[in-house]
């Protein structure tokens, strides 16, 4: 059986979290937290302010990526919306191009240069990619 990731919204908020424990998918459990619990907008305020905070604790503020955080909160609400009754294991299972980094549904929207732009970093940029 699989793990659910134990980080909270509280950890993260207070930015109680250590960089070796902050996976991607901790980050999209995360982001679907937020989403179950607070509005879109309003998750994905929090959520961007909040790591945007843990990142200047751990020292590494260039890390924040904008558009990454958006583009999957986004995602996450679409999917979340579609099955708004499933719980973190059946979203987990129904969402594998969500979990895995190197082979994501990002990567279906963005080129690589325009991830890898300061304008993507600081702000949301629209996807340059159609999706196949």
């Amino acid at each position: 059986m699989e793990r659910t990731p134990t980080v909270t919204i509280e950890d993260l908020e207070s930015a109680r979290i250590e960089a070796g424990s902050f996976n991607h998918e901790a980050h999209v459990y995360l982001a679907w937290l937020y989403l179950r619990e607070y509005p879109v907008t309003a998750a994905i305020e929090r959520f961007s302010a909040a790591l945007k905070r843990l990142t200047l604790k751990l020292g590494v503020p260039g890390k924040y990526h904008e558009t990454i955080t958006w583009f999957f909160m986004l995602i996450i609400a679409q999917r979340c919306a579609d099955r708004p009754s499933q719980d973190w294991p059946q979203f987990k299972a129904t969402n594998s191009d969500l979990l895995d980094w190197d082979e994501n549904i990002l990567h279906r929207y963005y080129s690589k240069a325009t991830l890898d732009s300061d304008e993507a970093r600081r702000t949301f940029v629209l996807p340059d990619r159609i999706a196949a």
